[in-house]
């Protein structure tokens, strides 16, 4: 771990510190944090910051409303739910890389079905031409590749469910959709938190369908692939570090926002203490 996750942590916070290029390598010179202060007051940042807050929000809301009826699903089937819950789990096997570059086909201008299964949507229309429809499109491949695995996380968190908990309600009365909203979701408390800190976390760092689909053409790159653009791209080593630490801290704090707004005690949802 030491290897593999801390020394290139403290190389990239090292490297943040330095103005340094690998185009001119031995002009390499110490800037302190002027680094991180071009990062936060450049608008381009800002703007990637928010494209990627859309990204993490819109996808998570969605394969949280999906991955739970896709969990309810494999939890109450009875015949052939080998076959099923192997079926929705299909996606999240799929290569990131190979499922950008199916979506990146079936949204094409020319040659995708999306334009002419849609009946709102003109056969010629250019997906990619404009920032909205390109986020819209990067989102579904994103959707489609990781609500399986929304949907295992809050499988697991319903299978804690009681079902003498969920027959009590049912003989007292209660209707399903206040089963579901008194009974069940309160009991998954601790899953749904996991499941949404894991997937948030995930697409907060999103970068593979960018890469494949867009590229970041048309104010559609996050962060990440910002970071990626100044490091690999512009070979800026400094400020790409920097790049990398604030990402890091910004992740922290999503993890924290989403602890904090769901307050649950693990422990005693693990019946420990």
């Amino acid at each position: 771990m030491l290897v593999v996750t801390a020394f290139p942590m403290l190389r990239a916070l090292y490297l943040s510190l330095f103005d340094y290029s690998l185009t001119s390598p031995a002009d390499r010179h110490f800037v302190g944090l002027s680094n991180y202060g071009t990062a936060l007051t450049d608008p381009l940042f800002w703007r990637d910051t928010v494209v990627t807050v859309i990204y993490m929000v819109v996808t998570v809301a969605i394969e949280l409303v999906i991955g739970f009826a896709f969990a309810m699903v494999m939890h109450r089937v009875i015949f052939a739910r080998g076959v099923i819950r192997t079926a929705i789990l299909i996606p999240y096997g799929i290569i990131t890389v190979v499922s950008g570059f199916a979506w990146q086909f079936a949204f094409s201008q020319n040659n995708g079905f999306v334009n002419l299964w849609l009946p709102f949507v003109d056969d010629t229309f250019n997906w990619f031409g404009e920032t909205v429809p390109a986020m819209v499109a990067i989102m579904v491949s994103e959707i489609w590749k990781t609500t399986p695995f929304m949907s295992l996380l809050l499988l697991a968190g319903l299978a804690q469910v009681s079902e003498d908990m969920v027959e009590a309600a049912k003989v007292d009365g209660a209707t399903w959709w206040q089963r579901l909203t008194k009974v069940i979701l309160p009991n998954m408390r601790a899953a749904i938190m996991v499941a949404i800190l894991f997937r948030a976390l995930d697409a907060y760092r999103i970068f593979d369908n960018i890469f494949v689909m867009t590229n970041g053409a048309v104010n559609t790159e996050s962060i990440s692939f910002l970071t990626y653009r100044q490091t690999i791209e512009q070979f800026q080593l400094g400020i790409g570090s920097a790049l990398s630490v604030l990402l890091f801290l910004s992740v922290l704090l999503v993890a924290w926002l989403i602890v904090k707004l769901f307050r649950v005690d693990l422990a005693a949802a693990r019946q420990e203490g």
